[in-house]
């Protein structure tokens, strides 16, 4: 029986091995069918810059084609069930091709390439709430397409309402079905958004909490079943190793569990890590890449089991550009074409902008000529110009209308008001953080400290320090006079605010009135060197009498040092302050007795140090100064009275208009006088006595008079 079982037990265990793989391949199929492959592709921060090329590190990124190529290409490795997507600022801050016609031509492409869904930035506010509504909804500009009809594609945001009834403005989320799953994507836009667009055009509605939207709203969708839930956050983020940090992050702690994907956007950089066990993913800028997210979706429960993403760069070379794209930016670009290669001026150097930095040289090239633009335009004292606002830096060459376009492209008005002189340094300290300097400035300079983020001081152009009691004109532009919050401060220090043209227009004028090429620099205007140059201590040859006084004249040279940004001058001033001149290479005194000296350096940024106080005491070369020195002498009574019978006889000489015969007597009197003993005349008193007579005989000075009366410097 024993045997009988043993063989029948093998038996079976040859069938089951040879039916196990047949099992196991069921299994392995059968749990594939469970789920379902989905694949997202998002773009965030285009900012309608449909025909732009990015250049890094000779590389040519993005334009609108491009993206079009790859995006239709990634779709097509699973085209019915790919979705694409955005988180927002697709438009606002645009190229001029999509800004002058509304940015339609923006929504045009981006329907071409097939977006499925999409939420709201900052910029989608830049010309408030209707205007917004209408690029949605669609209807008529008078600066746009006829008959416009509005987005194919729903743009949902859960935490942007009407302050009057809290409804929301758009639909908080919109529910997308792939092969028989749903999919929620959700909506929110950063509530930093006030602060960064005009307060006029949004004072209708307000910017909840993102995280208690996105939990709200995440719970109506688990109501409806819903498991596999997206977020399109205009939230920004930075990539720290494999996770996030930053706002980004802190949403991700903050929301639900089941929320497994969030796309965010703002801050314009590469995002790509695990926080929370949420993916989130963020694709740089103006459509130079997009993020390619892959997802495994299980059909039983409706929940994303896999998630993992890959950010592509968009990069031309070898590339087809979507021929469909290319046709619409054509079609565009003819009609604002004339207007756009306009020539305005020439460059003769490359100049950037966008945010002043902390350091010895905090300002740019492309901020100062912006803010002098606004000066001359509206004839004020001082402007600024926020960093935010530069969007592109001019390149060296013919400058075009639209070169000057793609640097301001959000169509600003500029207004002057007038603060008292004491209201300036509060307005700057106001747009200092962490990061530093906010805003360009023109028509002043200042020095300011990151340790306490603080001006420190602020000088006219000519270097005198600003006049706190005096009255002064400031431009800026309507975004930083309207700052919801007042930011700037420009509202609680300006009056009389006087309405301007566009500040577009402004640099455009600026630059016309250019006579030869643009050379702009940053030239210190913002900068953190705060502290006085130092002034070398002078030194002055050896006196020439005993008294320490200097025969005739003595040249003074006068040195000083700067560790910062370097001397740019040193003055003086011989009038105990009151007026000032520049010094150049060397002094020289000459007015007989006491000259006083006042002196000071002024670096690069107008800091002025110490001033110092020189004395240099001078004994004109005369033969009354002569014979001063020969009465003071030590010696023989009668050889100093004949001495100085003889001094005196010159000069009656000289004043007889016999001047040969006057100094050819002094010659035998120096002769004499160095023929005579110690004991006759003090060795000490004999030389200063025979170096004056010298020293009138060898430049024939003025016997009995000053020949150079004054100072002389050069």
């Amino acid at each position: 029986m024993r045997k009988i079982f043993s063989k029948r037990f093998l038996n079976l265990l040859v069938i089951a091995l040879l039916v196990l793989p047949i099992f196991s391949s069921l299994s392995i199929r059968a749990h594939a069918e469970d789920t379902v492959s989905v694949k997202l592709l998002s773009v965030n921060d285009l900012h309608g810059k449909i025909d732009v090329t990015g250049t890094v590190n000779d590389v040519n990124y993005g334009r609108a084609d491009y993206l079009a190529t790859y995006l239709k290409a990634r779709k097509a490795t699973n085209p019915d069930n790919t979705l694409i997507v955005h988180s927002g600022d697709m438009i606002g801050g645009s190229s001029p091709v999509s800004a002058l016609l509304q940015d339609e031509p923006t929504v045009e492409i981006m329907e071409a390439i097939g977006f499925d869904v999409g939420t709201v930035g900052n910029h989608e506010f830049d010309e408030g709430t209707q205007e917004l509504l209408r690029m949605v909804h669609g209807g008529d500009h008078p600066n746009g397409t006829k008959g416009y009809k509005g987005m194919n594609f729903p743009v949902v945001a859960a935490n942007v309402e009407y302050k009057d009834t809290g409804k929301l403005v758009f639909d908080p989320y919109a529910i997308k079905e792939v092969a028989g799953v749903k999919i929620g994507f959700i909506g929110v836009a950063t509530v930093e958004t006030p602060n960064m667009v005009m307060a006029s055009g949004i004072q209708d509605i307000r910017f909840t909490d993102e995280a208690a939207a996105v939990n709200k709203y995440t719970e109506e969708l688990k109501a409806q079943g819903i498991r596999a839930i997206v977020v399109l956050a205009h939230v920004p983020g930075d990539q720290s190793g494999e996770t996030a940090t930053g706002q980004i992050a802190r949403l991700a702690n903050s929301v639900d569990s089941e929320v497994d994907v969030i796309i965010a956007a703002h801050n314009h950089v590469k995002l790509n890590a695990i926080v929370d066990n949420k993916l989130i993913v963020q694709a740089w800028e103006y459509g130079k890449s997009f993020a390619d997210i892959d997802l495994k979706i299980d059909l039983a429960t409706g929940d994303i089991v896999e998630k993992h993403a890959e950010i592509v760069d968009v990069i031309q070379e070898g590339v087809t550009p979507d021929p469909e794209v290319s046709a619409i930016l054509a079609k565009y670009h003819e009609m604002v074409g004339p207007i756009l290669k306009e020539v305005v001026g020439f460059a003769a150097i490359p100049m950037n902008g966008g945010y002043p930095i902390k350091g010895l040289i905090g300002d740019n090239a492309l901020g100062n000529l912006i803010a002098d633009g606004m000066n001359y335009e509206m004839k004020s004292d001082f402007a600024l110009m926020n960093g935010g606002g530069i969007r592109d830096a001019l390149d060296q060459g013919d400058i075009t209308w639209e070169d000057l376009f793609n640097i301001q492209p959000f169509n600003n008005t500029l207004i002057t008001v007038t603060i008292p002189g004491s209201a300036l340094e509060p307005i700057l300290n106001a747009q200092i953080s962490s990061y530093g300097p906010d805003v360009s400035i023109g028509g002043f300079s200042y020095t300011w400290d990151s340790k306490i983020n603080k001006v420190v001081s602020i000088y006219l152009p000519d270097g005198t320090p600003i006049d706190k009691d005096g009255t002064y004109s400031l431009t800026v532009n309507n975004y930083m006079y309207e700052h919801a919050t007042d930011k700037y401060k420009i509202r609680q220090y300006g009056k009389n605010p006087i309405q301007g043209p566009e500040d577009l227009q402004a640099t455009v004028n600026f630059v016309k009135s250019f006579n030869g090429p643009i050379h702009y620099e940053a030239d210190g205007r913002i900068s953190e060197d705060y502290k006085a140059p130092e002034l070398a201590d002078t030194i002055l040859r050896e006196a020439d009498f005993r008294d320490g006084s200097y025969l005739h004249d003595v040249t003074v040279a006068l040195e000083a040092t700067d560790a910062g940004t370097g001397v740019s001058h040193i003055e003086y001033s011989l009038d105990n302050g009151v007026t000032w001149k520049r010094y150049k290479e060397v002094l020289t005194v000459n007015k007989e007795g006491k000259n006083s000296i006042q002196y000071r350096a002024i670096d690069k940024v107008h800091n002025v140090s110490e001033t110092k106080t020189l004395e240099v005491f001078i004994t004109s070369a005369t033969i009354e100064n002569a014979i001063t020195l020969v009465k003071q002498a030590e010696g023989n009574k009668g050889i100093k009275t004949s001495l100085i019978a003889q001094l005196e006889n010159v000069i009656k000489t000289y004043e007889k208009d016999h001047k040969n015969k006057a100094y050819q007597s002094l010659e035998k009197i120096h002769l004499r006088i160095s023929q005579l003993s110690n004991k006759d005349l003090g060795e000490v008193d004999k030389d200063e006595i025979m170096f004056m007579l010298q020293h009138i005989i060898k430049h024939r000075t003025e016997i009995n008079g000053n020949e150079l009366p004054a100072l002389k410097a050069s």
